[in-house]
């Protein structure tokens, strides 16, 4: 690659650009658009959906789909903090290993991973429109097939005219295991099953029972609080305004359930360009209920299916009530103060770039600590370059690079210079991509000026990034 062929910025262009004020409150059109600096809702760079979480040996593991509409692989995150994410690959499942001969085209879907009593761990995973069942001895595995070969736990036609997915367990207070599975054809007729477990966590042990509570369609997760069983699911179509969690309580694991007071508890709420939140899980930290879940992509486009994960605080009451969930930009503290609030790129920082998609993906977005925005080239450019001027000399030891898609190759170089005219190379990765996320780059430099430099034989349409810190 030729980096001295990508048009350099001019100085007319360097004072053409607005200045990102890191250094104070958000107006109210940011924090109601999503577009604030430092929000801590989408706690992960890039699209996913249906998330899982396990809390084991003080970290944190994260699985979930990736978007749009799944991939041959599960998304995975690890975190001992919760709030600074690092990518993850795992062997199992995969599109190649979780197929049999009843299999559909669907990719993988909608994990569901828990602490057994046996000491493993137990992942239900939807793929090709089956249920599969899988077992590690730890959260990021290596994982394998927990029936053998390439044998489903729930065939597609195991209910004739319903969708064999989304199956989630529950293990309750006396060990017994439980999974709840199910949805309809064409956004509609979404039936919930459930049925008991054997210790093995992969073993029906019983009869199947239908528990559908009114409103469902898809996304059942039980919750035990206060002695009752809340059942939480949601309704709607997740492509469009209308999706939505709802919930229904019971005395038993197994039901009757009944929808609750001022279901649905989360909802669409287009004043705060939240759109169609749903399909999540809950989870305690330091004794407080939290309701992690995606939504879409700001700003909203029905074309693209980008889901983003969430967490905001959940309430259920003694009274067998779940009290309406305020969906937030800003996140609870728990998610506060991640590593790219922490930078050495203040208020005095000028960005530029080669080319800017739009509002939403301005050269100032890579830099603003919020992975609802992100910096994009124009789509039929051909390379690109992105541009921080600190504002004065500083001296950079660490880099952190978050991509919009983790597990795509990436070519990209990194150059420094002190006056903008002189540049020297700090990073080349233009030959042998990498992948993942955060990229970490760990090289000590003295900069005013700093760039990322796409080859040229890289479309714009391929060119983005999420955050980009200088430490």
């Amino acid at each position: 690659m030729n980096l001295r062929s990508v048009r350099r910025p001019s100085l007319r262009t360097l004072l053409a650009v607005t200045i990102l004020p890191l250094a104070t409150g958000p107006s109210a059109a940011e924090a109601t658009s999503g577009r604030a600096p430092h929000a801590g809702n989408p706690i992960l760079p890039g699209y996913y959906a249906d998330p899982s979480v396990v809390q084991e040996g003080g970290k944190n593991y994260l699985y979930a789909t990736i978007d749009p509409w799944g991939d041959k692989t599960l998304g995975c995150w690890e975190s001992s903090d919760f709030k600074n994410w690092t990518y993850r690959e795992l062997n199992w499942p995969t599109k190649q290993a979780c197929t049999s001969a009843t299999s559909k085209g669907a990719g993988v879907w909608a994990p569901s991973v828990i602490k057994g009593s046996d000491g493993r761990f137990h992942m239900v995973i939807s793929v090709g429109s089956e249920v599969w069942v899988g077992v590690a001895d730890h959260p990021l595995g290596p994982w394998r097939n927990a029936l053998g070969g390439q044998q489903p736990l729930i065939p597609y036609h195991y209910k004739p005219g319903f969708h064999m997915i989304d199956a989630e367990y529950f293990l309750d207070d006396d060990g017994q295991a439980y999974l709840y599975w199910g949805s309809g054809h064409g956004w509609v007729n979404g039936k919930c099953w459930l049925v008991k477990l054997k210790p093995d966590l992969s073993t029906f042990d019983g009869e199947v029972k239908d528990v559908t509570p009114a409103n469902y369609f898809e996304g059942p997760l039980l919750v035990k609080r206060h002695g009752l069983y809340f059942l939480m699911y949601s309704s709607g179509k997740t492509i469009e305004e209308n999706y939505q969690v709802h919930y229904a309580v019971a005395k038993s694991p197994e039901g009757p359930f009944v929808e609750g007071p001022g279901s649905p508890v989360l909802v669409t709420d287009k004043s705060l360009n939240v759109i169609s939140p749903g399909h999540h899980t809950i989870f305690r930290h330091d004794g407080k209920d939290f309701i992690l879940y995606h939504r879409h992509s700001i700003p909203f486009d029905p074309k693209f299916i980008g889901r983003q994960i969430c967490v905001d605080p959940i309430t259920f009451t003694a009274d067998g009530r779940v009290e309406k969930i305020t969906p937030t930009h800003q996140g609870p503290p728990l998610v506060h103060g991640r590593a790219e609030t922490q930078t050495r790129v203040t208020a005095a920082a000028v960005f530029t770039a080669s080319s800017e998609a739009g509002a939403f993906t301005r050269a100032a977005c890579a830099f603003d600590a919020n992975y609802a925005t992100r910096w994009a080239a124009a789509p039929d450019a051909q390379g690109a370059w992105l541009q921080v001027d600190l504002g004065g000399v500083q001296t950079i030891t660490r880099q952190l690079i978050r991509p919009e898609y983790a597990w795509k190759p990436h070519r990209f170089a990194i150059e420094a210079s002190l006056d903008g005219k002189v540049w020297q190379p700090v990073e080349d990765h233009t030959r042998a991509a990498v992948t993942g996320s955060p990229l970490v780059m760990e090289k000590n430099f003295t900069a005013r000026f700093v760039r990322v430099v796409f080859p040229d034989s890289l479309k714009g349409s391929d060119i983005s990034l999420i955050e980009w810190s200088l430490h």
